[in-house]
Parts: structure tokens; sequence; C-alpha cells
């Protein structure tokens, strides 16, 4: 059976499943309520399915106009390698481009930056604007 890419989120707790995977919530600390709220909070998301078991996810986070920011791109450390989070980026990409959003950016994991080039995006260069706030 291959995988199956659905739009929407996966069930709360399979996202707090997939979350984990990744080692982020180290620092955010994030329960299943939180969590849940973000899945909430977003303009739309894709999830990849091996059978009914959640193996990869990302999600928008948009003001649907100007503005999208693809987050919580996440493959399952089993399924990593299979061109999963590949497809999941072209979904959320297409969607922002069907809606007509006019800036796609993307909140890139730590050491993920050559995998994201590889599939379209660049990184700003140090005198464009944009900042993050440290914690």
């Amino acid at each position: 059976m291959g995988i199956d890419y659905r739009p929407g989120p996966p069930a709360p707790a399979e996202f707090e499943r997939l979350f984990e995977t990744t080692g982020w919530n180290a620092e955010y600390g994030l329960g299943p309520a939180d969590l849940a709220s973000a899945l909430h909070g977003s303009a739309f998301a894709v999830a990849a399915y091996d059978g009914e078991r959640a193996v990869g996810c990302g999600r928008v986070v948009s003001d649907g106009i100007v503005h999208a920011l693809i987050v919580d791109v996440i493959v399952d450390p089993a399924y990593q390698g299979r061109g999963i989070g590949r497809e999941l980026m072209t979904r959320l990409v297409d969607e922002c481009r069907r809606r007509r959003i006019r800036d796609v950016q993307l909140f890139c994991a730590t050491g993920k930056r050559g995998f994201y080039e590889r599939v379209g995006f660049v990184a700003r260069p140090e005198e464009a604007p944009g900042m993050e706030l440290r914690r």
C-alpha cells in the first residue's frame, strides 16, 4: 500500500505523536491541548498516511491574502527519505498558489535548509528584512 495524502491535519493525538519525534517539544513544552489548539489555528494542512497511521504532516498559518507561513512539516523518522516531505511541501505550496496568497514563507528547522532549497525555497539574504523574536 502506498502513502495516501489527505487535506486537513491529522487527528490531534497523531499530530502530538509526530511532533514528539522532532525534539522541538524539549524547548516548547507543549501539552496535548496546546498542540490541538495549534492545529485548530491552521489556515490549512496536509497529512500523509500509511493506512490509518499519520506518517507526516505540514500546516500553514496565514492571513489568507498576503502572507502564508509553512510550519510543522514533519515526517516520521521511520518514513523519511521516501519523498513524503517533498510531496507535503508540493501540496502546501500548491494550495497557497490556488488561494492566490502573494508571499509564502517558511519556518525551517535547523539543518533542513538543503531540503527546502531543493523544493524551491531560498534563504533570505543578510540584508533582507525579517527578524525573529528570541526567547
